[in-house]
Formats: structure tokens, sequence, C-alpha cells
């Protein structure tokens, strides 16, 4: 019995080592990874051995620094392609590509170049051209500086940043650029500018140079106002009737036009639809100071941001917003309703004059070829028909200097479609009393339309736009004698919507 209890034992014990054995074997997985890469980093001119130098690896494992006699070592790294990188103060960095295998060592040799000045960053530009603190500098003009000192093995590069005075944004203008200048395009007048360059190494150093500064020059005397369009955006413009000088006043993304100089000549209103509804703002003479006055906007039938008008005396505004005529003061306070327009029908385009201190007003209806001209008393009253709803377009009127008379547009060829093509658009004046029409347009090319006309100053010349009737333009700014129409004149190319104060 107990030799058979005894030999039960040992089956029991066979039979747990046979399991355990088979159970061990199953687990079991081959060792994955242990490789290693292994390198020296040596200085590419002497050949010495570069100590403290920092190792990295992407994809990453561990970040190590070589040793006195420029080795490193990582271990237990898993198979797969990587890339190693060498940085150290004074060289350029530097990265190569190795492959590592399981259990197996990768051993690279690793050659560094100094970099410019001996491992310090990159000097500082210098010498500014303008000189820093310079005044009466031109709104485009080049930015010019000293490069700093740079072996012949280094290339160095030049970021450049502008912003004005009182905006603490700095605008990137050259980025990259190997050249020592730049040039600075579409600045305001009468405005101080900060630059900086910021000089780079091909190591990625970087020195950031002094802020140096220049004012730009005061707007000239210029007396004429237009919108142009360029690049797909309209702006808006100065000039002093010529070519040579016109002054870029807005320069939004946005569409910035029908502009008018405040009677007193000390302020500009403008249409804007950077709130996406067209806005009207005011402006100094030279560009600065933009402020949005009005918050119900300047709108209605074929309306987008025109027609409103100066008082006489310049302390407010009129403006058309669909059936409503609205008075503003100049500050964007005391909004009030002077008229509403006749039924089914939106005020758009308007004048005022101190004559008789009357308003006209432009209606039209949801044909935009169905308009009239009214006029009316300053508080809106006595709302009175002076040009009736003719055969194709009625527009722009504008009294005379004297207020007796006033200008406005009419397609004579009496064409009509729903676009509001215009053929043959001529200028004409009408007393108001409704006497004397005079065509004004008579020497007009032929398939052109004459279009938003106003008084000169003197009262003795109109100036206006002349246009294909193709609607493709150009849209050229020319000037008429007012008695006649005779000696027609172009001041301005790829200009609209002008005005002459």
């Amino acid at each position: 019995m107990q030799k058979a209890a005894f030999t039960l034992k040992q089956v029991c014990l066979l039979l747990l080592i046979l399991f355990g054995t088979v159970a061990c074997n199953e687990d079991t997985v081959e060792p994955q990874g242990g490789g290693a890469i292994r390198g020296t980093v040596l200085d590419a001119a002497t050949n010495a051995p570069i100590p403290t130098a920092s190792i990295t690896t992407n994809p990453a494992t561990s970040a190590v620094i070589t040793d006195q006699e420029g080795n490193f070592s990582i271990t237990d790294v898993n198979s797969g392609d990587y890339t190693v990188t060498v940085q150290k103060i004074g060289y350029k960095t530097k990265s190569v590509s190795v492959a590592v295998k399981n259990l197996k060592n990768s051993t690279i040799s690793i050659v560094l170049e100094e970099s410019t000045g001996g491992g310090l960053a990159p000097g500082k530009a210098a010498n500014p051209s303008p000189e820093s603190g310079t005044t009466a500098q031109p709104v485009n003009l080049v930015l010019k500086w000293k490069a700093p000192k740079a072996n012949s093995s280094d290339t160095l590069t030049y970021d450049v940043y502008l912003y004005e005075s009182g905006n603490t944004e700095k605008k990137l203008i050259a980025a990259g650029v190997a050249d020592t200048s730049t040039v600075a395009k579409g600045l305001k007048y009468s405005t101080t500018y900060f630059w900086q360059v910021v000089v780079k190494d091909q190591s990625g150093r970087t020195a950031n140079g002094e802020v140096w500064s220049f004012t730009t020059l005061a707007i000239p005397n210029a007396r004429y106002l237009f919108a142009r369009i360029t690049d797909g955006e309209y702006n808006i413009y100065r000039s002093d009737g010529t070519e040579a000088n016109i002054f870029q006043l807005t320069h939004g993304a946005s569409r910035e036009w029908w502009p008018l100089l405040n009677p007193k000549r000390d302020i500009i209103a403008y249409s804007s639809n950077a709130s996406v509804e067209p806005q009207i703002y005011t402006m100094n003479l030279d560009g600065t100071d933009q402020k949005k006055i009005t918050s119900v906007p300047v709108a209605g039938y074929h309306n987008q941001g025109i027609g409103f008008v100066w008082a006489p005396d310049g302390g407010q505004l009129i403006y058309p917003h669909y059936e409503k005529l609205y008075r503003i003061e100049r500050d964007g306070s005391g909004l009030v309703v002077l008229a509403t327009a006749p039924a089914n029908r939106h005020f758009r385009m308007l004048d005022w004059t101190d004559r008789g201190n009357k308003i006209l007003a432009q209606t039209i209806g949801t044909n935009i070829n169905h308009s009239e001209i009214y006029i009316m008393d300053s508080n809106g009253a006595n709302m009175t028909l002076l040009v009736e709803d003719l055969p194709g377009r009625v527009e722009s009127p504008v009294f005379s200097i004297d207020g007796r008379s006033i200008l406005y547009t009419r397609d004579a060829s009496g064409f009509e479609n729903t676009e509001g093509r215009q053929l043959d658009a001529r200028i004409y004046r009408k007393n108001i009393d409704g006497s004397g029409l005079v065509d004004l347009s008579f020497s007009k090319p032929a398939g052109t339309n004459d279009l938003y006309p106003r008084y000169s100053p003197t009262g003795d010349k109109i100036i206006f736009v002349n246009t294909p009737n193709d609607g493709l333009g150009p849209f050229d700014i020319y000037v008429m004698d007012a008695a006649d129409g005779k000696n027609r004149t172009k001041l301005f190319s790829n200009a609209t919507m002008p005005d002459w104060k």
C-alpha cells in the first residue's frame, strides 16, 4: 500500500512538471528591441572630439550628451529608421539618418561645422535709412540697413517688422529676405512708424535689432476726392488735380467709396461695408481717425451705401434708409427722421443747399429705372416733384452754387432693362422753377455715359464721370464748363464718385 501511494505521488509530480513546462513554453515571446545607436561627434576643421553635444532622435528615444571623447550611446532602441540630431553652441545643427536592427549596434560618426561668430548669435542690423527720427517721409519708401559681419560660410536673412505709433501690433513686411532693404507701401500720412530688423543665421539663431522710427509727410493741399478700384477693392483717394499727386486715404479690404468733404473742410465722410451693411464713416483729411458714426445703414432699393450728403454748415449729414430720410449729427448723435418717401418708393441720392435751405431727393421704386426727383424744405416739409419719372434712368441730383438750378443725369435713349443698363446717360441742368432745361453732354463721345455730376467750388466747372455704356469700364473723371458743357478734360483715370471742394 505504501509503495502504491509513493508511486501515485511521483506520477502527480511528473504531471505537474510536464504541464508547467508546457505553460511556460506557450507564454514565451522572443525578445524585441535591444538595439543601440552609438557614435562620435567630431569637429569638421580639427577632427577633434566635441564633448557635451546634445543628441536627440526622431522618433524620440533617450536624450544624451557626448562624453569628453565625443562619444555617445543610446541603448534599448527598437528597430526602425531614426533621425539623429546633434546640437552644440558654436556649431551648425546637423541631422543624420540611421537604421536600427534588433540586438544590433548602429554606429555613426557625425562631423559638425562651426557657425558664424564662433558660436555667438549674429550681430544686429545697423545704419538705418531713413535715419531714426526722420520726418516728412513718403508713404511708399525703401527701408535700408547695414548687415552685421558674417564669415564666408554663413548666410544671413532678415525679417522686418513695422507698426504704427499707438498700435503695438507689429506687421511683418518682409520675411527671410537676403537683401538689406525692403519696401514699405501704403503708409498713412502724418503718421509715426516704428520698424525693426531681426537677423537670422543658418543655425536659426536670431538678433533683434534696435527699434527705429520715421514720420510720414503731411498730405498736401488736395481738393479732389474720389473712389478707385484696385485689385477688386474700392478705396478713397485725394489729389491736387494731377495724376502725379494722388494720395490713398483708406486701405481696407472692405468697400470704401462715396467720399464727401465737409463744407468746413476739416473732415471727410464716406461709406464702408466693413461691418457688412453700408454705414457712414468719417476720417481726417489724411485718412487717420476713421470712425463709424451710423448704426442704421445707408440702404434701400438699388443702394449700396451711396447718396448721403453734408448739411451746408457741415454739422450734420442726411442719408437714405429705405423709405426714410434721416438726419444725424457729425459725431453720430441725434438721429432723427426728416421725411418719408411716397408709397412703394425709397430715398436714394440727396443734396442740400443753404440757398433757401432746401433738400433735393431722388426716390426710386423696385425697378431701378423708375426714379424721380423732389425738392423739399430742410425739415422734410413741402415735398414737391421737380423731375418726373421719365423713360430711362433719372438720378444724381445736385444744386448749383446759387441754389437756383440743379444738375441731374438721365439716359436720353429711354432704354430700360432690369439690370439698369444705360446707353446714353447725359447731364442736364434745370432751374428749380422747372424752366431752362439744358443738355450739357451734347459733345459726349457716342457709346458712353456721363454720371455723378457736381459743381466746382467756384461754380464755373462741373466734375463728373464718363464711362463706356457696356458696363465694363473704365470709369474716368472729367471736368467741363458749367455754362455750356464745353472743354471736356480728363483729370483722373480709373476713378469714380468725385467730390471737389
